[in-house]
């Protein structure tokens, strides 16, 4: 079967995606990082977080933080906090995060294409039960994967190219509700780099206390993704919350 054609590779990208691993689990581990939160709690329409406020009386391994999002029924903001334990069960539980053997055949050029203007795309939501919220996807990204061309939306996440994918080892091998990417930007702008080698379990995929998106039909692979991260593993038979 013919594979995906591979994008030029750095020096040691097998060393470099080794480090990368081990950023993503220190990452993962940290004492906000997506094991240890236990609490998002949206507030009533008008009301102001105090996270100040909201700490008080509560154990030494809490942190609270701030959060705001549009109503997607309103169009208004909504404000909320989020309560992250450094004790949480999650975190103390986790063992490490099941990845696939490096490939560099998943190291895939692709072309973009900017779209002037702030163009909006509805991505559902794991906890939206069916409803969208509307993400800026700032352009399309062109590319062929064993003969069949896609046109992927990744949408901007803070200045960076966020890809919300899925593939068929999704629910199997990989975390059900599909997987991210990050997409590298070149020197050229109508050129980037895919590393799926570097897709990884989205934060729902650690805490049920995420409302992560989820692919949209453009973003669903036909063939299987066998790179990057696979699933969470715990011990003591924990069980994460998703």
């Amino acid at each position: 079967m013919h594979q995906p054609t591979a994008a030029s590779a750095p020096s040691d990208p097998a060393a470099e995606w080794k480090a990368w691993c081990a950023r993503r689990r220190a990452a993962l581990t940290a004492p906000t990082g997506n094991l240890a939160l236990v609490e998002t709690r949206w507030l009533p329409a008008g009301e102001r977080p105090d996270a100040d406020a909201a700490r008080t009386g509560l154990p030494g391994t809490v942190t609270v933080t701030t959060l705001s999002r549009t109503d997607r029924v309103t169009g208004e903001p909504e404000h909320g906090l989020r309560f992250w334990d450094a004790a949480a069960p999650a975190l103390t539980a986790f063992d490490h995060v099941d990845v696939f053997p490096y490939d560099p055949a998943w190291v895939l050029e692709a072309t973009y294409t900017p779209v002037p203007g702030a163009r909006r795309v509805a991505f559902e939501h794991i906890r939206d039960n069916g409803g969208t919220r509307d993400l800026v996807v700032p352009g399309d990204i062109a590319l062929t994967i064993d003969g069949r061309d896609y046109t992927l939306s990744a949408f901007d996440d803070d200045g960076t190219l966020l890809l919300v994918f899925g593939d068929p080892t999704n629910g199997d091998t990989t975390y059900g509700a599909g997987r991210f990417l990050f997409v590298e930007r070149t020197d050229d702008e109508h050129r980037v780099v895919l590393d799926f080698n570097r897709a990884f379990v989205p934060p729902c995929g650690f805490s049920d206390q995420y409302n992560c998106p989820m692919p949209p039909r453009q973003n669903r692979l036909h063939l299987p993704v066998r790179a990057g991260e696979k699933l969470p593993v715990f011990r003591d038979g924990f069980t994460a919350q998703h």
